[in-house]
């Protein structure tokens, strides 16, 4: 009598996805492939910084953990599709997450969550479908700052690379009473004006809005301790 074969599927976590040789090798291709054309960083250090201020997002909001830990391996691959091209790399990366995801035995109604959010996520075309997609967005259009700056020969010349390295300090809080994320910035207006910020961020700051209400929070920008 032939033997069925019973699948056990079991939570997959961040650091099983962070220790996937080909995970990380697509976070590092990509991320050179995006060097070579100009764009500022999206290496391992943007996307342990978006997993871990999307995780923190969900649990500040009371979330299960279950969530919680979507929302972290969603925001560490999120930018894998670059490798890949930078046009509708957030669907590219949905699809190259499924295969790897479904192979170390997430369920597929988590791999569906993940696959969601990271296809959601850039501000062009960004819908808070789940929390996962909207604690996403937050977490990566908050990383605005100096150290994204691959160099700063172009600063001059190139607006995206100016106003991100004028950003001293960046810090992502979420006001529990007032159930507010707050994007608190420190700029060098000598570097980088308010309307620059505004000129190239403003889709941004607007995706991170409409993924806040999707959580049932205000979103404010704050920077040099005014609220704009």
């Amino acid at each position: 009598m032939e033997k069925k074969t019973v699948e056990v599927l079991s939570m997959v976590t961040l650091e099983q996805v962070k220790n996937h040789p080909e995970v990380r090798y697509y976070i590092s291709k990509a991320d050179e492939f995006l060097g070579n054309i100009g764009y500022t960083e999206h290496g391992e250090r943007h996307a342990i910084y978006v997993a871990q201020n999307a995780r923190r997002i969900l649990q500040e909001l009371g979330y299960e953990e279950r969530l919680c830990e979507l929302a972290a391996i969603a925001g560490y691959i999120h930018d894998i599709g670059n490798v890949v091209n930078r046009t509708a790399h957030p669907e590219t990366s949905a699809l190259l997450a499924h295969h790897f995801l479904r192979e170390m035995g997430m369920p597929i109604e988590d791999v569906l969550i993940v696959m969601g959010a990271v296809g959601n996520h850039d501000e062009s075309s960004s819908d808070p479908v789940n929390e996962v997609c909207a604690a996403l967005i937050i977490a990566d259009k908050s990383d605005v700052h100096r150290s994204r700056v691959r160099t700063t020969k172009e600063i001059k010349f190139d607006i995206h690379d100016r106003v991100n390295y004028a950003v001293k300090r960046s810090q992502l809080k979420l006001d529990t009473k007032n159930k507010t994320f707050i994007l608190d910035l420190e700029i060098d207006k000598e570097i980088s004006d308010m309307v620059e910020y505004f000129e190239i961020f403003t889709t941004r700051m607007v995706a991170c809005r409409r993924a806040a209400k999707a959580l049932g929070c205000g979103f404010d920008v704050v920077v040099n301790n005014s609220n704009h």
